[in-house]
């Protein structure tokens, strides 16, 4: 069973550099000044959960982040699996690691939006158990929004 690991000061950069390569993957190209969240997940997220999974030598692999959005919603956001951790089950455990830390706050359901055109992380998340709630338009195009309760 994968063991995840909160976040702490010294993975900081090692997060950022995985997040940022998830996003270079789905993009192409990347603005880094476009996710200043990044710099700092610790502030920035400090009211939720940020954990990270490791393989064997150490380096994060994987990481995710909830965050309350208010007393019955929480939001996953900033989850990143590493290009060679994909399709292994990482990121469903990951997923999985990040609701039970929002059932353990009280909330009824969890939330979280990915761009649309991006269907293999569209799909991904319908086969974890979300279902689609409505689509937006975003700063880079359409996003889907989903939720899945909590039990």
């Amino acid at each position: 069973m994968m063991r995840f690991e909160d976040l702490t000061r010294d993975d900081l950069e090692e997060v950022r550099e995985l997040v940022l390569a998830g996003l270079a993957d789905h993009w192409g190209e990347l603005d880094p000044a476009l996710n200043p969240d990044l710099d700092d997940m610790l502030a920035s997220y400090s009211n939720g959960r940020t954990v990270v999974a490791r393989s064997d030598d150490g380096r994060i692999i994987a990481t995710g982040t909830v965050i309350p959005r208010d007393d019955t919603a929480a939001e996953i956001v900033r989850m990143s699996v590493a290009t060679h951790a994909r399709r292994t089950g990482l990121g469903r455990a990951l997923v999985e690691e990040l609701v039970a830390t929002s059932n353990g706050w009280g909330v009824a359901r969890v939330i979280l939006e990915t761009t649309s055109a991006w269907t293999d992380v569209v799909v991904f998340y319908l086969s974890c158990g979300f279902h689609i709630t409505h689509t937006a338009d975003g700063p880079f195009g359409e996003n889907t929004w989903f939720e899945r309760p909590v039990h």
